[in-house]
């Protein structure tokens, strides 16, 4: 690798979940980027809607930073990679500044990057200085940008906002409740979970640029490329080895098919990186709409949305049958969360519908009001041990063969824990999203590639 890397970079946090971090962050790249600065944005933490939003204000690809899922190496090469190119680097935190093991506080004192805090100031006045306060000095050492007001409701509100700061050059500006349309008053839609994802409106840039036009009259957005020269990183590189640059090509010369629609869309790019440093060569199609599986030897159906898509995946039998000879076959298929309840017998939707899939996993799953499982898990195989997380609002009552269960961070599988990892023949499943780069070996496993 080069050098060192001397960027501009900040880090978006705020004091809990729900208090304007996407959007801020989003726009942010989106006035920089339409200025014509290269922008590079990161989502802290296992996150497949934010990016899209990211993507699409930045221009270019978005990937995940965290301490324990991804590695600190991992974490070091991609940023040190992106602040070679970039004229600014943006990290979206997750949850609250501190919150969790391997916070975001964590990540942002491990790189040196700038804490930009935003928080939710509509039903507060000079408490936001106590805040602001509270998140700059709870940690000794913390690198700190300032504070962005968040749905503010007018120039008499800022003020009391901005002379309750105990600095007042943590003030970067207030930012007013930004409504697109009547019609869709909300700013960035969200469903169960979590934001619409960007490429599913068609006036995504739009709201992007009414987020924008707003930040642009803040301190921190009338920033240019010299001012934001406050916030410079010098990002060193990972040695190579411990940044995951030998990777053995375990999958050279297979084929990996993966689903890739509005039904299956959470993908992590570096996912796509891993199974490429292998060897695979990786194609992509579509179960909604294609009527068979391209030419391969491996099959991957990542999560997604098929209970809004379930009438058309069981509309879809010649997919159904292609994928079932694939199967019958003996050639391996990794199917998860959603791709893992497209394959099952059946869906009980919200609305209590029951409504057939394509029954290659023996069960059924049924969509819940409430979250059923959510954090981080490590799958342990005989490969190797890949990390990653669960998020799901559906359960799944499965009598497939369960071949292991994944656990939390630094614990051992227990019976009834966990994620069930189901085998049926060549087919793996399992409500587990796995962090490929985590375990190239395990994750050749998955794919069939035999033990070295």
């Amino acid at each position: 690798m080069n050098g060192t890397a001397l960027c501009p970079a900040l880090v978006v946090a705020a004091p809990a979940s729900g208090q304007g971090k996407t959007t801020v962050t989003a726009a942010l790249a989106r006035l920089h980027a339409r200025q014509g600065r290269r922008v590079r944005v990161f989502k802290c933490g296992p996150d497949f809607l934010d990016p899209y939003w990211h993507e699409l204000a930045s221009g270019a690809p978005v990937e995940q930073l965290d301490l324990w899922m991804t590695g600190e190496a991992d974490c070091a090469a991609r940023l040190h990679a992106a602040a070679q190119e970039a004229d600014l680097v943006l990290v979206e935190g997750v949850m609250g500044l501190f919150d969790g093991q391997d916070s975001v506080a964590d990540l942002a004192q491990r790189f040196g990057m700038p804490v930009l805090a935003v928080v939710d100031a509509s039903a507060m006045a000079g408490t936001l200085g106590a805040i602001a306060f509270g998140l700059r000095h709870f940690r000794a050492g913390l690198p700190w940008a300032g504070v962005l007001a968040n749905r503010v409701a007018g120039e008499r509100h800022a003020d009391m906002l901005r002379e309750g700061l105990a600095d007042p050059a943590d003030w970067l500006g207030a930012l007013p409740r930004v409504a697109f349309d009547a019609a869709s008053p909300k700013l960035l839609p969200e469903r169960h979970l979590g934001l619409v994802a960007a490429h599913e409106l068609a006036d995504g840039l739009q709201r992007l640029d009414a987020a924008a036009d707003a930040l642009a009259s803040t301190p921190l957005g009338r920033m240019d490329m010299a001012a934001l020269q406050r916030f410079a990183v010098d990002f060193a590189p990972p040695p190579i080895e411990e940044a995951g640059g030998r990777v053995p090509p375990l999958l050279a010369g297979r084929t990996v098919a993966v689903a890739r629609d509005a039904a299956f869309c959470f993908i992590y790019p570096a996912n796509l990186q891993t199974l490429e440093r292998l060897g695979a060569r990786v194609v992509h199609f579509s179960p909604l709409r294609d009527a068979a599986l391209p030419p391969c030897d491996a099959v991957w159906l990542p999560g997604g949305y098929p209970e809004l898509h379930a009438e058309a995946i069981a509309a879809n039998t010649r997919m159904q049958a292609s994928l079932r000879a694939h199967v019958a076959a003996g050639r391996p298929l990794w199917a998860e969360c959603g791709g893992m309840m497209a394959l099952c017998e059946s869906i009980t939707l919200a609305d209590g519908r029951e409504q057939p899939l394509w029954g290659l996993l023996p069960g059924r799953v049924a969509m819940q009001r409430r979250l059923a499982a959510l954090g981080p898990q490590q799958l342990a195989l005989d490969a190797g041990c890949l990390r990653g997380h669960t998020f799901h609002y559906s359960t799944c009552d499965s009598p497939a063969s369960v071949r292991t269960r994944t656990a939390r961070p630094g614990q051992d599988a227990a019976p009834g824990a966990g994620e069930a990892l189901y085998q049926q023949g060549s087919l793996q499943a399992s409500y587990f999203h796995a962090w490929f780069a985590s375990s190239p070996r395990a994750t050749a496993s998955l794919f069939g590639a035999e033990p070295a």
